[in-house]
């Protein structure tokens, strides 16, 4: 039996913003919808809603710049709260400690196993995680083996992500990140490939791979490839 993987963190805050001007009952309302919508899309048997909890081993990490410290000033929806409560009270969602939903999901996922399980989400971090995905706002399926998502991951570790304020190279977006590592037959000739952009300054590259990374076990910190 397949089991859609639901991140929970998406849904909360889209339900909240559509209804901030609504009442409570209409954000909840808006929430169960979006999320029974998207298990049925996702053609999956079961599910489990997961929320980011407090804490966040990425903060003790980002040393180039504050980790999500773009967001600090934007004040949360009206509802965030209220929904957040209802999908732990009503649909059983689990909370993350000291770590993101995205790693609690990635965990999961990699326990599973990738065909017995389906990621839905809207965020695209996940695709470095093999596996099904479901994206149910393009209502686009994809599937990532090994390699796709690893090739992912480095393209990622290249760029940055301004949504979490992470540094990457000045210039490099997809197209250019696919250039500079297609071609590569190993994850440690990857990894050579980044070092190389970054002109040698491997505590760049580790900083950015770490807090782009999505724990495939409990507790794990990423390491560089050796040979």
């Amino acid at each position: 039996m397949r089991k859609a993987l639901i991140d929970g963190d998406i849904f909360t805050y889209r339900a909240a913003w559509a209804c901030n001007d609504e009442t409570e009952a209409e954000a909840i309302k808006a929430f169960d919808s979006l999320v029974t919508d998207a298990i049925l899309d996702s053609g999956c048997e079961d599910y489990q809603v997961f929320l980011t909890g407090r804490g966040n081993f990425r903060y003790d990490i980002a040393k180039t710049a504050v980790y999500k410290g773009n967001r600090k000033d934007v004040a949360p929806p009206v509802h965030k709260d209220a929904i957040r409560k209802h999908a732990m009270d009503v649909w059983d969602a689990v909370m993350s400690v000291d770590e993101e939903a995205d790693d609690t999901i990635s965990i999961e996922a990699t326990k599973l196993g990738v065909m017995n399980c389906v990621i839905v989400s809207i965020d695209k971090d996940f695709l470095q995680v093999p596996g099904l995905h479901y994206n149910p706002v393009k209502k686009v399926k994809t599937t990532m083996d090994y390699w796709s998502g690893t090739m992912f991951f480095y393209q990622q570790i290249l760029m940055g992500d301004k949504a979490d304020n992470i540094v990457g190279i000045k210039g490099i977006g997809p197209a250019k990140s696919h250039a500079i590592l297609n071609g590569a037959e190993t994850e440690l000739e990857l990894y050579e490939r980044c070092l190389k952009q970054y002109n040698g300054d491997e505590a760049r590259v580790i900083e950015n791979a770490r807090l782009l990374w999505l724990r495939r076990e409990v507790g794990q910190i990423w390491e560089p490839p050796t040979c």
